[in-house]
C-alpha cells in the first residue's frame, strides 16, 4: 500500500492509523499547490480530486476520503479493535462520530485557511468550532477516548484536527478534558512516529495545505 499525503493534513489521521495496525506501506508526498508527487506524477492522474489522503492499493486501485481509508484500514486489523465490527451499533457510532468530525469540525477550518475571509466569517467559523468541542469536551467526562478505554480511528482523525486548533488562537486549554486528551494522543508511539516520519515536531505544529 501507498499513502499519497501532505504534512500536517488530514492525511496524518491514516497515517497513524496505519502504523497503530502495524501495517506495512510506503508513503508519497504531494505538493498540493503544483499536483505533483514527490516522485513528479501528476496526483490528478492518482486521485482527479486533486487532494489528499489518497490510498493506493498492492492491486492499482486507490480509496480516497479521511472517514472511508480509516475504516478500511481498521477493518483489516480486527483483532487490533481500531474499529467494531461492521454492523454492529458500536460501528455505527463511529460512523457517526467519523461524519461530525468531518462536517461539524474540518469543514468549519475551511475559510479559515483563506487569508481573503472576511474577519467577521473567520468569528462566526470560531464560535462553531467552540461549540463543536464543547460537545466533545462533554462526551470525553467519563472516558480516556471517544469510545471509552480504546483508541479507535476516530481519535486519530480528532486529534489531527485538535492539532489545527493552535494556528488560529483557539485554546485547547479551554477545554480541560480535550487539553488532557490532545496529550494522551500525542504520547502514543504510533503517533510521534506519523509526525516524525512528515516532519513534524511536537504539538500545535501541524499545518493544512487544502
Amino acid at each position: 500500500m501507498k499513502l499519497y499525503y501532505s504534512p500536517g493534513a488530514c492525511s496524518l489521521a491514516p497515517h497513524i492509523v496505519l502504523r497503530e495496525a502495524d501495517r506495512r506501506f510506503d508513503l508519497e508526498r504531494v505538493d498540493l499547490k503544483t499536483k505533483l508527487t514527490a516522485s513528479g506524477r501528476d496526483f490528478l492522474e492518482i486521485n482527479p480530486k486533486g487532494y489528499v489522503p489518497c490510498l493506493e492499493l498492492d492491486g492499482g486501485q486507490t480509496i480516497t476520503e479521511v472517514q472511508v481509508i480509516l475504516q478500511f484500514v481498521g477493518d483489516l486489523v480486527p483483532a487490533q479493535h481500531l474499529i467494531p465490527p461492521s454492523g454492529t451499533l458500536g460501528r455505527y457510532h463511529v460512523q457517526e462520530l467519523l461524519a461530525f468530525i468531518s462536517t461539524e469540525l474540518h469543514k468549519q477550518f475551511g475559510p479559515l485557511f483563506h487569508p481573503k475571509t472576511p474577519h467577521a466569517t473567520q468569528s462566526i467559523q470560531r464560535g462553531k468550532i467552540g461549540d463543536r468541542l464543547t460537545y466533545i469536551n462533554e462526551v470525553l467526562d467519563d472516558r480516556a477516548f471517544l469510545f471509552g478505554e480504546t483508541f479507535t480511528v476516530a481519535d486519530a482523525y480528532l486529534f489531527v484536527i485538535l492539532e489545527w486548533c493552535d494556528k488560529f488562537g483557539i485554546d485547547i486549554a479551554m477545554w480541560p478534558r480535550i487539553d488532557d486528551y490532545e496529550d494522551r494522543i500525542a504520547r502514543r508511539p504510533a503517533v510521534g512516529a506519523a509526525m516524525a516520519a512528515e516532519g513534524l515536531s511536537g504539538r500545535h505544529r501541524l499545518k493544512r495545505s487544502a
